[in-house]
């Protein structure tokens, strides 16, 4: 019964799923039209917040572009690839080279999401290389399920955001001028209910994966030859100016002073974790294992390729949060409200202090499918739920990580963040996302679960 289901799933997706920016257009047209007669607002209305909402994430597309490149690059440094290498030798079957291709991804992408994206595709490819009999198309659907924990480690946006501490007298962004404290991550990333989620679904989604295999003739093999990549060719450094681009003192004198800086920052007793240190220090581990700057140089540069669909899709993807948080006032003839405002005020209406960490996390999970960011999430939904949820006696900390699962949970069926890795794979949205769509669903189960606990556990 369950390969079933899952051939089901597969099949649908392979017919009827375009391709992922057809897709981002497909949202904003659905967008703009629900909006209007739930907000009360007319097409030009819709039309501005549009228009004015496609720049509004350039900041958080740079810093998001750099987590994926820089974790992109030291993925594909020399001794991670010789890790990696070692790592797919270790599979002697088909289920297997799944369960430890989906382990290695999710204890990768807690670490950092744009690493952990690329070092799962990376070791999906290498195990094909090596001609063990295992489904393509799954082992490289099993990387990307690893991305389902990202948003509850350490590179996590919401969490990450709300740790740094605001200006005096100021509230800290998107928390509808509540929340006046930073939230320690001790108090979100590392609360006991955040790591029995992430606990959850590190058991569980490998055994999925491995539930999914196919077998015989359904096996979609990939000849390992069309998965082999020019070494890379070093030439001897003959003029001044090669002698310097290869110079290893010049790179030593940035990563010491990188180091001390990360040194400081995080031995002083306010130090929080953010998005800025956490590309700092990938960044600086990236300098460490190339050794020589033009090495590096020639390793971003590649890497940025990779962000490319990404960069294409982020201003259409503004765009939609324009037309999702865009409102028009009671006395121009609106509402006052936006469409993601109409959606979480529904869930805030049946919640209770119980229900609420729950529903927050559902209304998020489908918040997201229109915005896949955590970043843009957090702007949506932060002054929404977070005064709604102290009304409630919810703590902040609780809010704040049920948007960010929500975030993560459907990205599972929103091809977006899939790019890299499909990249890397040298395949299609369509001919992984039917099993994601399966991960989907279980981990619903499990992040629901979790959030329940959390409910009946402090609230009940």
């Amino acid at each position: 019964m369950f390969k079933k289901i899952t051939n089901g799933c597969v099949t649908l997706v392979q017919r009827f799923l375009p391709d992922p920016f057809i897709f981002c257009i497909i949202l904003t047209i659905i967008t703009f039209v629900i909006a209007m007669p739930l907000t009360g607002q007319g097409p030009m209305s819709m039309v501005m917040h549009w228009g004015n909402g496609v720049w509004v994430l350039l900041t958080f597309s740079m810093q998001m572009a750099l987590v994926l490149v820089l974790g992109s690059a030291m993925a594909s440094s020399p001794p991670m690839k010789r890790l990696l290498k070692t790592l797919a030798s270790i599979p002697k079957t088909a289920g297997q080279a799944i369960i430890l291709t989906t382990v290695v991804s999710l204890i990768a992408c807690w670490l950092n999401w744009g690493f952990g994206l690329i070092v799962g595709a990376i070791l999906a490819k290498e195990i094909s290389k090596t001609g063990l009999k295992v489904d393509y198309p799954l082992i490289i659907a099993s990387a990307y399920t690893g991305f389902l924990i990202w948003h509850g480690g350490f590179s996590g946006s919401i969490p990450l955001g709300i740790a740094t501490a605001p200006a005096a007298g100021q509230a800290i962004a998107n928390t509808g001028g509540v929340l006046k404290e930073a939230i320690s991550t001790n108090q979100t990333i590392f609360a006991w209910w955040n790591l029995l989620i992430c606990a959850g679904l590190l058991i569980f989604i490998p055994l999925i994966n491995l539930a999914m295999h196919p077998k015989g003739d359904a096996i979609k093999l990939i000849d390992p030859s069309l998965l082999r990549e020019e070494p890379d060719v070093e030439t001897k450094a003959t003029t001044p100016a090669e002698k310097i681009e290869n110079s290893r003192i010049l790179q030593w004198i940035i990563i010491i002073l990188a180091i001390a800086y990360l040194f400081k920052r995080m031995t002083a007793k306010n130090f929080s974790l953010d998005l800025n240190i956490v590309n700092l220090i990938f960044l600086t581990l990236g300098m460490i294992f190339y050794g020589r700057p033009i090495l590096y140089v020639r390793a971003i540069a590649k890497a940025a390729k990779e962000a490319g669909a990404i960069l294409l899709q982020f201003p259409f993807y503004a765009g939609i949060q324009g037309l999702m948080v865009g409102a028009t006032a009671v006395a121009a003839g609106g509402t006052g409200l936006s469409l993601a405002g109409v959606i979480s005020n529904a869930f805030v209406s049946i919640s209770t202090q119980v229900t609420f960490p729950l529903f927050t996390f559902l209304s998020a999970g489908i918040v997201n499918f229109f915005i896949p960011s955590g970043g843009g999430q957090w702007s949506v939904q932060g002054p929404i739920m977070m005064p709604a949820g102290l009304k409630l006696g919810v703590e902040p900390a609780v809010t704040a990580m049920s948007i960010a699962w929500g975030d993560a949970w459907t990205n599972m069926i929103q091809p977006f963040w899939a790019l890299p890795a499909l990249g890397v794979a040298g395949l299609g949205a369509r001919n992984i996302m039917g099993y994601c769509l399966i991960a989907l669903l279980v981990s619903g189960i499990i992040i629901t679960g979790g959030f329940v606990c959390v409910g009946l556990t402090i609230y009940g």
